[in-house]
């Protein structure tokens, strides 16, 4: 319920509304999550296909907000640098999946008891009912442990 809950607020929160994205599943453990991205009058581009804008505003602040939430407190996450590579125009209703799973997680921890920061690269694809991809994003994920923001700035 807390997730779906959750989700409605995403949903509804205007800058990801405006995306045109819409979060479809939240895992309860925040390891998975899933949207869809239609083709309509807010995500239409000038040549009628879905805009770019959209297909990356859509997927942006994912991976931050599942490691956020999967990693729990004591960790600062934060998006260092994306890229989007378009592969083909979205005519059709584009979806996205969202995975973290535990040898990730605790690869992080692990990168974490040797640094007080890591940067990982996560990637995910649009793609439409068939499975073809329109377009590929590579985020690059910055995070700390957030004792160690106390004792760099004491």
């Amino acid at each position: 319920m807390r997730t779906r809950v959750t989700r409605w607020g995403f949903n509804l929160f205007p800058a990801y509304r405006g995306t045109g994205g819409r979060i479809t599943h939240i895992s309860h453990d925040w390891r998975e999550i899933r949207l869809r991205l239609p083709l309509n009058w807010r995500t239409r581009n000038y040549v009628g296909t879905i805009f770019g804008g959209s297909m990356y505003g859509a997927v942006d602040p994912i991976y931050m907000i599942m490691l956020i939430r999967a990693l729990g407190p004591g960790y600062v996450v934060w998006d260092k640098a994306a890229s989007i590579r378009f592969r083909r125009p979205g005519r059709t209703t584009l979806h996205a999946r969202f995975v973290i799973d535990d040898a990730e997680l605790d690869a992080i921890r692990a990168a974490l008891t040797e640094s007080a920061t890591t940067d990982r690269v996560y990637h995910v694809d649009l793609v439409d009912a068939e499975g073809a991809v329109h377009a590929s994003v590579e985020k690059t994920i910055h995070v700390r442990r957030q004792d160690s923001l106390q004792s760099s700035s004491g």
